[in-house]
């Protein structure tokens, strides 16, 4: 029984720095944009493929 004396407090303590991290990120703004977040891990630059690059002009060599 004197254990729960002693845990109660611990487990309040880590309750109250949980619910103050949760409120800091409310008001930091980690909750705005959720719908976005999901969209940018579908669609990336990398899904088009890349363009030709432009050909090379003939090289001159100085032997005939």
């Amino acid at each position: 029984m004197p254990d729960f004396f002693f845990l109660i407090p611990i487990a309040l303590a880590l309750g109250a720095v949980g619910l103050g991290a949760f409120m800091w990120s409310l008001r930091n703004g980690q909750y705005d944009d959720l719908a976005g977040a999901a969209e940018r891990i579908l669609i990336s630059d990398r899904d088009h493929p890349e363009p030709d690059p432009p050909p090379r002009p003939p090289t001159q060599s100085g032997h005939h």
